[in-house]
């Protein structure tokens, strides 16, 4: 059994993330003291283990699981998407971040190129950013006309209802984060040559169109937090904090029990049948770089 705490309103929390006013899960935005890193690395550990129990549990029911990341840029979904299928069979667990649609996928029904990643039996897919798109980034640039971005509106509570209905598990996930921290990370990208590539001219444009995208999400908000599929709000702001709330949150969306197998014993190796191997300089290998 995982490690948690009940608190007031019914939901499990771990102790070490519950705020200190007693409360978590819905809560005004605050700054909360960092992680430290040891106690990071710890409980992300153990989540990770408990997402491989989950990965089996998966594939031995059949599941259909899909998990949607959505938010402002620089928000850490990618480095939870990481974090979540660092340790997991990627035949089990799929990461689905699609780029700009073609010519010919701009001519099909929007979903289609979604539906083709949607998971089967025993398959779990995390999709970077996914369908609501529509709302976003084609809203708020214009890549989409006013009718279509109203018949998404409309249509993408059925779409999921019909997922849903077809046994397919939908969690989605919005991580939210502040103006000032987005422009910290921002700023952490433009002077980090490894991260440069991270910062595109859309994201430069999407900084600038903040009230937009706040306007836009908002609108989402309104149409698409569904019973049947609710948005699920991850404060985003601390990045260690925000990873491991959602992992344990993604963790308590579906019952699971452990099937670890048991600790196997290597048999010997078998004894050698006279069979030379060719020698070594007929191979070539890497040079040490690093002697």
């Amino acid at each position: 059994m995982r490690q948690t705490t009940r608190i007031a309103n019914g939901t499990l929390a771990p102790p070490a993330l519950i705020a200190g006013n007693g409360r978590c899960g819905v809560a005004p935005r605050r700054k909360p003291g960092k992680i430290r890193s040891k106690r990071y690395r710890k409980e992300l550990k153990r989540l990770q283990i408990e997402l491989v129990k989950l990965q089996e549990w998966i594939r031995h029911k059949g599941l259909k699981v899909v998990v949607l990341f959505e938010g402002r840029d620089a928000a850490g979904k990618g480095g939870t998407i990481k974090r979540v299928s660092q340790r997991m069979n990627p035949r089990i667990c799929r990461v689905v971040a699609l780029g700009t649609p073609t010519e010919r996928e701009k001519t099909q029904w929007y979903f289609q190129r979604y539906v083709a990643h949607l998971p089967a039996a025993g398959e779990m897919v995390l999709f970077d950013r996914s369908w609501y798109n529509r709302t976003g980034v084609e809203h708020v640039m214009g890549f989409c006309t006013d009718a279509e971005y109203e018949e998404f509106l409309h249509s993408c509570p059925e779409f999921e209802r019909m997922l849903i209905r077809s046994g397919i598990i939908l969690i989605k996930y919005w991580f939210s984060i502040g103006n000032k921290e987005q422009e910290r990370r921002f700023q952490d990208r433009l002077h980090d040559p490894t991260k440069r590539w991270k910062l595109s001219p859309m994201d430069l444009e999407s900084r600038r169109r903040w009230q937009d995208y706040s306007r836009a999400k908002d609108q989402m908000m309104a149409y698409t937090d569904i019973k049947q599929s609710p948005w699920h709000v991850v404060i985003a702001d601390n990045k260690k904090r925000a990873r491991l709330n959602c992992i344990h949150h993604l963790l308590d969306q579906i019952p699971y029990q452990d099937l670890t197998p048991e600790p196997i014993k290597l048999p010997p190796r078998t004894k050698e049948n006279g069979y030379v191997r060719p020698p070594l300089n007929e191979q070539t290998f890497v040079p040490d770089y690093y002697p």
